[in-house]
C-alpha cells in the first residue's frame, strides 16, 4: 500500500504539479505576460454566456477595446451567434476545453480532444480554427508542452477573483486600477456556470470594467488582443534582445561564418551582403520552371543563402513585419542585378550556371522578382530543412518567434528558382543571355527590368 502511495505521489509530482510550477514561475513554453509601454489585454473565460457576453461586447464596443475569449466548447456550441459577434468585432477566440475540467484529471489524449473539438466549432461559426488555449484554472500536465501541435498556451499576469459575487464591483475595481499598465494580461470571467463560481458575479465585473476602461482611455493605454500584444512584445525584445539572446544570436552568427568558409560561399558585397552562394549540382527531379526552362538532375545551380546578420539587424531597426518585408524587398531588388553582373563578368562561370535555387520558408512573393516556386519533396532532407529552418528563425529571424506560434502549420519550406535566362533578362545591364541548340551566346544590349517597389 505504501509503495503504490509513493508511485502515486511521484507520478502526480511530474505529471501535474511540476509543469505547472515550471509555466508559472518560469514561463516555460506559455505566453503570460507582454512587454509594452502602451498596450495590455484584455481576457475573459469560461462564456459564452447568453445574458453577461452580449453586454461585454457592448461595452468593449463602446470603449473601442480588443478582448480575447477562451470559450468553453459546450458553451459555444450553445450560442453560436455570440461566437460570430466575437470574430466580426475583431476580437481573438480561444479555446478552454469543451468542458471545464481541469487537465490533472485528463489523460493527454483526451485533452487533445477538448481542444480539437472546439477549435471545430469555432471553426465552424467562424471560418478561422482557434490556435491559442488557456487550460482552466491554467493547469497544464506533462504532455501539454510537447502534446498540442501548433496551439500556444496563453496563461495570465494577474487574476482577481471575480468569479465570487460577494467581491463586490468597488474590490474588484480597486484591485484591477493596480494593473492599469502595459504589458498585463488580465484574467476576467463573463460567465458564472462554472463550478465554484457565482451566476451573478459577471454583473459585478462589468461594472468594475467600465471604470477600468475609463482609466485606461485616459492613461492612453490600448486594450488589445492576445496575438496583438504578443506581436508587440516580440519587436520589443527583437529591440532590446536579453543578454541570453545576444550571445546565442552571437554563436549563432559565428557557426554561419565558418559554414561559409568551409562551403567557399561567395557574395557580391563584402561591407553590405544579403545573399550568399555558392556552385553545385543539382540533386532534385527535373524541374520545369514557370519560364518554360527545364532544369535537370546533376544541372549546376547558384545556392542561395540569406545574410541572416542582415536579416537580424533589419528586424532591430523595423517597427513592424511589414516594415521588415519593406526592407527585404529593397534588399533582393538591389542584390539580383549584382549577382546578374557577377554571372556576366564571368563568362565560364555563366555558361555553366543554369539557375539560382534557394529554399526558404518565406517563399510567399518572390515570383515578382521572377522566381518559381515549387514544393520540396517530401523526405529526410525536406524533414531536417523544415527543424533547421525553425530553429534559424526562432534564434535568429525578428519576429521569428511569434511567426512560429501563429503560423506554424503554414510554415513549410519550398523552393525558390529562377533560370539563368530570367535574371539575366531582367536584371543583367550590360548584355541579354539567348539560348539556342549551340548554347548560350550574347544578344542585345538590355535594359534592367526590375519590379519598382515603393
Amino acid at each position: 500500500m505504501e509503495v503504490l502511495l509513493l508511485w502515486t505521489f511521484y507520478i502526480l509530482t511530474f505529471y501535474a504539479f511540476l509543469p505547472g510550477v515550471f509555466s508559472r514561475l518560469f514561463g516555460f513554453r506559455v505566453f503570460q505576460k507582454g512587454k509594452s509601454d502602451r498596450d495590455l489585454a484584455l481576457t475573459f473565460d469560461d462564456g459564452p454566456d447568453p445574458v453577461y457576453t452580449a453586454k461585454l461586447l457592448d461595452l468593449l464596443k463602446e470603449y473601442q477595446a480588443k478582448a480575447t475569449f477562451f470559450v468553453v466548447g459546450i458553451h459555444a456550441e450553445q450560442q453560436p451567434e455570440l461566437i460570430k459577434r466575437m470574430h466580426d468585432e475583431g476580437h481573438l477566440i480561444g479555446i478552454h476545453n469543451y468542458i471545464h475540467k481541469t487537465n490533472w484529471l485528463m489523460r493527454p489524449a483526451t485533452v487533445k480532444r477538448h481542444i480539437k473539438k472546439t477549435s471545430d466549432i469555432i471553426e465552424a461559426i467562424t471560418g478561422k480554427p482557434a490556435i491559442y488555449y488557456r487550460p482552466p484554472w491554467g493547469i497544464v500536465n506533462l504532455f501539454d508542452f510537447g502534446n498540442l501541435g501548433h496551439i500556444q498556451i496563453i496563461l495570465w499576469s494577474v487574476l482577481f477573483g471575480d468569479w465570487r459575487k460577494k467581491l463586490g464591483a468597488e474590490r474588484l475595481y480597486k484591485r484591477m486600477s493596480k494593473r492599469c499598465r502595459g504589458g498585463e494580461v488580465l484574467l476576467l470571467h463573463d460567465c458564472g456556470l462554472t463550478f465554484g463560481a457565482d451566476r451573478e458575479a459577471p454583473a459585478e465585473m462589468l461594472i468594475a470594467l467600465q471604470r477600468f476602461l475609463e482609466d485606461a482611455k485616459a492613461k492612453e493605454l490600448r486594450c488589445v488582443r492576445v496575438d496583438e500584444l504578443m506581436r508587440a512584445t516580440d519587436i520589443e525584445k527583437t529591440r532590446n534582445p536579453s543578454w541570453m539572446k545576444q550571445m546565442v544570436v552571437k554563436l549563432w552568427l559565428g557557426y554561419e561564418k565558418l559554414f561559409h568558409i568551409f562551403f567557399g560561399l561567395k557574395t557580391t558585397n563584402e561591407k553590405s551582403p544579403v545573399f550568399h552562394f555558392r556552385t553545385r549540382p543539382y540533386h532534385g527531379e527535373a524541374l520545369q520552371l514557370d519560364d518554360g526552362v527545364v532544369l535537370n538532375h546533376d544541372d549546376m545551380i547558384l545556392e542561395l543563402h540569406f545574410d541572416n546578420k542582415r536579416l537580424y539587424d533589419i528586424g532591430k531597426r523595423s517597427r513592424s513585419s511589414m516594415q521588415l518585408a519593406i526592407h527585404m524587398i529593397r534588399d533582393v531588388e538591389r542584390t539580383l542585378p549584382e549577382i546578374a553582373e557577377y554571372l556576366q563578368a564571368r563568362e565560364e562561370l555563366c555558361h555553366e550556371v543554369k539557375a539560382l535555387y534557394g529554399v526558404s520558408f518565406m517563399h510567399r512573393g518572390p515570383e515578382q522578382f521572377g522566381f518559381t516556386i515549387r514544393e520540396l519533396p517530401r523526405g529526410l532532407f525536406s524533414w531536417i530543412t523544415q527543424k533547421y529552418l525553425r530553429v534559424l528563425m526562432r534564434v535568429i529571424h525578428p519576429l521569428g518567434q511569434s511567426r512560429l506560434k501563429q503560423q506554424s502549420n503554414q510554415l513549410v519550406p519550398k523552393t525558390i528558382i529562377m533560370s539563368k535566362e530570367t535574371l539575366l533578362t531582367r536584371y543583367g545591364h550590360c548584355f541579354a543571355y539567348e539560348t539556342s541548340e549551340s548554347g548560350i551566346h550574347r544578344g542585345e544590349h538590355a535594359v534592367n527590368k526590375a519590379p519598382h517597389v515603393m
